[in-house]
């Protein structure tokens, strides 16, 4: 855990967000995976662990913004569970490590939700995920559980992303812990990434990795010779020389901060001229959009220049064709690129997603699109300086889009579809790395990791 006067200041600030009510944070329990005692590794509540820092199962923490007081709602371990759990610290000696005094067992929880409730207090509480969060949420409020969702505070899914945006120099250096191990996974897989390898000795080596070095890995590893399946959590293929391996991972520590990295090498480490030529283009993308990046910019700006580095270099290759920023102006690269440029990276490798992505990525001022590939586009608001954000380009060759398009001759005049028929057979190139906006411009974070053509050859070999 930080201190306890900085999850003291945290509160502090969220107050002075909200007017009155109550703030109410569940914080995770333990979850069976095939029977009652058989349960997954615990993961606490982001919005809890940021705001109380404790890593612990059953634990509530309320705001009485009324009254001025903070409150951790839990029960103290009995003789039964020591037995199997060895000595554990109490309730108050938890709470203590947050900044707070007062304490209550969680059954009280209960009543004094019920007697605000009466009262006509306001009682704020964030959107759930998990389905038991929200079956308790609806005891306590005496709601169906069904329509928990219509009572979710506005002012407190604002205040939060409001203050967990800006990441302060204690998070960043766990951001940049993490992508330090993070560099280990990567480069282990570049020099595993040998003909006859299979892909899950590569996935499980990488994640062992993350365990033995900081905590478990903070998604499913994508880690496949078919990049271009942008998720691709299949991990059965044998690698072949001439194809190329897409390695999306990274980790988090005890204290939930996360890194998100993402490098493409060629199976045997050399990039044939036809995969250096598309690699090429994808890192000028991630570099030119990076060094755009800075306060005031709107994310959404940075990622149309990304697709037009995509765009101009897809048309000296001949795939496409014409002018190309009248081609991403009318979403002709979104065959090859149809994600988002990045998002926010934190205590959720996709920072605040369940807040909403509306609430974290759009305002007033710049609205999400509605059109293919810019919609996937999880953030394009304007930047701050404090935001942590992944930079992550890609170029795809998916054979059922590219069909559906060609058959309908979508684009016709940007795309030169019968040279795009002669990478069928490619996959996918994707390169990301996580970035501070800083108050002059960016700051790439944690080690370099390899990724200029000549970087990756020689690691490999």
């Amino acid at each position: 855990m930080f201190p306890p006067a900085v999850y003291s200041e945290r509160r502090k600030k969220l107050r002075a967000e909200l007017s009155t009510g109550i703030v109410l944070f569940l914080g995770n329990t333990d979850m069976a995976f095939n029977y009652p005692a058989n349960t997954y590794s615990f993961r606490q509540d982001s919005n809890f662990s940021y705001f109380f820092g404790l890593d612990h199962p059953d634990l509530a923490g309320m705001l009485d913004l009324d009254h001025g007081k903070d409150i951790i709602f839990g029960n103290d371990l009995d003789i039964s569970d020591i037995i199997w759990m060895g000595k554990q610290p109490s309730i108050a000696e938890q709470a203590a490590k947050a900044g707070i005094s007062v304490t209550f067992p969680l059954i009280e929880l209960l009543e004094y939700i019920g007697m605000a409730v009466a009262k006509g207090r306001k009682i704020h509480f964030a959107p759930t995920y998990r389905a038991e969060t929200r079956v308790q949420l609806a005891g306590l409020l005496g709601v169906d559980h069904q329509k928990v969702h219509e009572q979710v505070s506005p002012e407190l899914i604002r205040a939060i992303v409001k203050l967990r945006m800006l990441k302060d120099e204690l998070e960043v250096k766990e951001i940049e812990k993490m992508i330090d191990v993070a560099y280990v996974m990567h480069t282990t897989a570049m020099k595993m990434a040998k003909p006859g390898v299979v892909e899950q000795q590569i996935a499980g080596t990488i994640e062992g990795i993350s365990l033995a070095n900081a905590g478990p890995v903070s998604f499913p590893v994508i880690l496949t010779v078919n990049g271009q399946t942008l998720h691709n959590h299949y991990h059965g293929n044998v690698l072949s020389e001439g194809r190329m391996m897409v390695i999306d991972a990274g980790c988090e520590n005890d204290l939930h901060y996360a890194s998100d990295i993402t490098r493409t090498v060629p199976v045997g480490g050399k990039f044939s001229q036809r995969q250096k030529e598309i690699y090429e283009i994808v890192l000028k993308a991630n570099m030119e959009a990076t060094k755009a990046v800075k306060p005031g910019i709107p994310f959404k700006d940075i990622h149309i220049l990304a697709a037009t580095e995509i765009a101009k270099g897809l048309t000296a290759l001949g795939i496409m064709k014409g002018d190309p920023n009248e081609a991403v102006a009318k979403g002709a690269h979104t065959l090859f690129f149809p994600h988002g440029l990045g998002h926010p990276l934190g205590l959720d490798v996709h920072d605040l997603e369940g807040m909403g992505e509306n609430f974290v990525g759009y305002d007033n001022e710049v609205q999400r699109s509605k059109e293919f590939g810019l919609a996937y586009l999880r953030f394009g608001r304007k930047l701050q300086t404090g935001f942590v954000m992944t930079i992550e380009p890609g170029i795809y060759f998916i054979p059922e889009l590219i069909e559906i398009w060609k058959n309908e001759n979508r684009n016709a005049e940007f795309i030169n579809y019968d040279k795009v028929m002669t990478y069928l057979d490619f996959g996918g190139i994707r390169i990301e790395d996580d970035v501070l906006v800083t108050a002059d411009g960016v700051r790439v974070l944690g080690r370099p990791i390899p990724k200029t053509v000549a970087e990756i050859e020689e690691l490999m070999a």
